[in-house]
C-alpha cells in the first residue's frame, strides 16, 4: 500500500477513547489513510518520520478568536499560531467589520486565503454592537445574505446585543436571528451572555442563541449546561472551581477551550490555545481531557466533521509533542505536510499592501485643540436636556455638580458607575482640578462629528493621557487623560499615523504603536509588534494604570454591550439599562 507519509513509533492521540496508543499513521493526499501497528513492512511511503516515541495530537481548533485583537493581519497570525500547533480557527472579524462594513469582512477573508492556517469566518452579526454609538460600517441582513453565498462561513459570530433581543421583540438583532433560523436553519448561532440566568436566559437560547463564551461562574455554568448551552472557556474562566467542576463532572461534550482575545506578545511568549490546555493541565486536568476540548469538541460544535481527530478520513493536521505535561510542540505539520520545526529557522517577512488602498486612510479626524476637550455644562450629553430649560440654565451654573464617573477596577474589563462631586465654573466642568481624569471619544469616520466626554477614575492612569482608534466595538477615537495638553498630543500623534496608540506624559511621547490598517491592524512581522506592545503597557502602567491588561482595559471603554457604565460618541451609556445616560446628575 502506498502513502505520501509514515510516523512510525508514536503515541498517537485516540479522541474516541480520550487515550494514547503507541501506533504507526499514514497520511496520503493530506488526509489520514490509517492508524494501527502495521509499518513499512506493509506500507511504501515516500517519507517516512520516525516520531521516537512523542505524543502526536490532532492540530488545535480555536472557534472563538478576533484576529484584529492582536493587532495583526491574517497571515502574520497564522505565522504566530502554526509554531503553537494551532491549524483551525473560526475567526469573527467584527472589528474590521465596525470600521468597513461588508468590505471589512470580505478582505479580512480574502486575505485569509493563502494562510498556512485554516481560517473559517463567522459572520459578525452585532455590527454596531448597539444602536448607540457610529461606526464607519454595519453588516445587514442583505449583506449576510452575501457572506453566506460565498460557501466559506461557518456559523453567525456572536450575538453581542442581548438586552435588545430580551426587550425588544423588534430590533434589528431579532430580526437577524428570525431570517437565519428561517433561511439558514443549519447555520451554528453563537453568543454573548454575561451573568444571565433564568428567564433572560431561556429566552435567549428560545431564540437559537446556544453558546456562551463569556466570564463563566459555577452557578452561570451549570445553567447553561443544563439548558442545552454549548459553553466556551476562554482563560479568564478558568477559576479553580470552574476548573474543578469540568474535572469531576461529565460534561465533556458541552465545552471546549477558546481563547477570544490574545495581544500581540502573549502571543509570542506564552503562546495561544496550546497556552489554554497547558494551562488546564497544570490546574489539574488530566492532558487526554484537555487535548478534547482544544480538538475534538471544538470541531464537533463547528460540524467540522473533516478534522479534530487522527483518523482515516480526517485533515492531516498533527503535533508532535515531546512531552504531554508541557504540551511541548516540536513539530507541525498541515495538510500532511511540515509546517513548523521547533530545531528549524521560523522568520517572518514584512509584506506591506495586503488590504485596498482607502484601508490605510480610515481615520477622516481634524487634528484637535484645547477646546475640544472642554467639558461644558451645556453639552446635552453633559447635562441631558435637548433642549434650553430652568433645569438646563441651573445646570449651568457655577458650583459642585453630582456627575457620574467611570471606575476602572483591576481584574476585569466591567466598569463601574460611581457619582462623585466635581467643581464647575464659566459653564464647564473643572475636570483637571478634581481628583477624575477626563474620557473623551470622537466619531472618526466623517460620518457625524459627534464626540462625548466623560470623567474616569479607579484603577485607570494617574497622570499624563492615552489616545487610541483600537476601541472597542466602534474604534472611534478615544482619549483618556490628566491634562489637555497630553491629551491633544496624544490624539493628535494617533490621528497623523492613522490609528494606533499613543501614550503621553507631561508632554513628551512614551509609546506610539502605529496600526495604519482600518486604524486597528498593523503589517509589521509578530515579532516587532510584539515589542511594541510590550512596550506600549510597559508605557501605560508607568502612568500608575493597575491592570492586569491595560490595553484590554482601555479598549474597551467603549464597548456598549459590557457592564456597566461605558462610553460612545453618543455619551455615557448605561450597559445594563440600555440607555445613554448624561454626564451631570443633578446640581448640588
Amino acid at each position: 500500500m502506498r502513502a505520501d507519509q509514515l510516523i512510525k513509533n508514536v503515541h498517537v492521540y485516540n479522541s474516541y477513547y480520550k487515550r494514547f496508543e503507541m501506533n504507526n499513521v499514514a497520511v496520503l493526499d493530506g488526509r489520514f489513510m490509517y492508524v494501527g501497528p502495521g509499518g513499512p513492512e506493509m506500507i511504501e511511503a515516500d517519507e517516512v518520520i520516525d516520531a521516537r516515541g512523542r505524543y502526536m495530537i490532532p492540530g488545535l481548533i480555536d472557534i472563538h478568536l478576533h484576529i484584529e485583537s492582536t493587532m495583526v493581519t491574517p497571515a502574520t497570525f497564522s505565522h504566530g499560531l502554526i509554531r503553537c500547533g494551532v491549524t483551525s480557527i473560526v475567526a469573527e472579524p467584527h472589528e474590521m467589520a465596525n470600521v468597513f462594513g461588508l468590505e471589512g469582512v470580505q478582505e479580512m477573508m480574502s486575505a485569509s486565503r493563502e494562510t498556512t492556517v485554516d481560517m473559517f469566518y463567522a459572520i459578525p452579526s452585532s455590527v454596531p454592537a448597539t444602536p448607540m454609538e457610529t461606526t464607519g460600517g454595519s453588516i445587514e441582513i442583505e449583506d449576510m445574505d452575501v457572506l453566506l453565498a460565498t460557501g466559506e462561513i461557518i456559523c453567525l459570530g456572536e450575538i453581542m446585543n442581548y438586552v435588545d433581543v430580551i426587550r425588544d421583540p423588534e430590533c434589528k438583532t431579532n430580526q437577524i436571528l428570525q431570517h437565519i433560523r428561517k433561511n439558514y436553519p443549519d447555520l451554528v448561532i453563537e453568543g454573548h451572555t454575561p451573568k444571565l440566568l433564568g428567564l433572560d436566559l431561556h429566552r435567549l437560547i428560545y431564540a437559537g442563541i446556544d453558546s456562551d463564551h463569556t466570564h463563566q461562574s459555577i452557578e452561570g455554568l451549570q445553567a447553561r449546561i443544563a439548558a442545552g448551552m454549548f459553553i466556551e472557556i476562554q482563560e479568564k474562566s478558568m477559576t479553580p472551581e470552574v476548573m474543578e467542576y469540568l474535572i469531576q463532572h461529565d460534561v465533556a461534550q458541552h465545552f471546549c477551550f477558546v481563547t477570544d482575545d490574545v495581544m500581540p506578545d502573549s502571543l509570542v511568549e506564552r503562546g495561544h490555545l496550546d497556552h489554554i490546555v497547558r494551562k488546564a493541565i497544570r490546574m489539574g486536568m488530566r492532558p487526554e481531557d484537555a487535548i478534547y476540548a482544544a480538538t475534538s469538541t471544538p470541531a464537533s460544535r463547528m460540524k467540522m466533521t473533516d478534522r479534530g481527530s487522527i483518523a482515516p478520513g480526517k485533515v492531516a493536521d498533527y503535533v508532535l509533542l515531546s512531552n504531554l505535561d508541557t504540551l511541548a510542540v516540536e513539530q507541525v505539520y498541515k495538510n500532511g505536510r511540515k509546517a513548523y520545526d521547533d530545531y528549524e529557522p521560523y522568520k517572518q517577512d514584512r509584506i506591506s499592501g495586503q488590504f485596498p488602498p482607502h484601508f490605510y486612510k480610515s481615520v477622516q479626524l481634524n487634528l484637535l485643540g484645547a477646546e475640544d476637550f472642554a467639558i461644558r455644562l451645556s453639552d446635552p450629553k453633559v447635562n441631558g436636556q435637548s433642549e434650553a430649560s430652568d433645569s438646563d440654565a441651573q445646570l449651568s451654573e457655577n458650583g459642585l455638580k453630582n456627575c457620574r464617573v467611570m471606575m476602572v477596577k483591576d481584574g476585569s474589563t466591567f466598569v463601574e458607575e460611581y457619582i462623585a462631586q466635581v467643581q464647575a465654573a464659566n459653564g464647564e466642568l473643572l475636570w483637571e482640578e478634581s481628583e477624575y481624569g477626563q474620557i473623551a471619544t470622537f466619531e472618526r469616520y466623517g460620518v457625524n462629528g459627534n464626540r462625548a466626554h466623560g470623567l474616569i477614575g479607579g484603577d485607570t492612569i494617574k497622570r499624563g493621557a492615552i489616545a487610541t482608534t483600537y476601541s472597542h466595538d466602534n474604534h472611534n477615537l478615544l482619549v483618556v487623560g490628566r491634562n489637555r495638553e497630553d491629551m491633544i498630543l496624544a490624539a493628535n500623534t494617533v490621528i497623523s499615523s492613522q490609528g494606533g496608540f499613543c501614550v503621553v506624559e507631561d508632554g513628551k511621547v512614551l509609546s506610539h504603536l502605529e496600526l495604519p490598517v482600518g486604524g486597528i491592524l498593523t503589517e509589521e512581522p509578530l515579532a516587532v509588534v510584539s515589542h511594541q506592545v510590550k512596550e506600549l503597557r510597559a508605557a501605560m502602567l508607568s502612568l500608575g494604570y493597575v491592570h492586569y491588561n491595560p490595553i484590554m482595559s482601555i479598549s474597551t471603554h467603549s464597548l456598549a454591550v459590557s457592564p456597566a457604565l461605558k462610553i460612545t460618541d453618543h455619551g455615557l451609556i448605561d450597559v445594563n439599562a440600555g440607555k445613554v445616560v448624561p454626564l451631570i446628575v443633578e446640581s448640588c
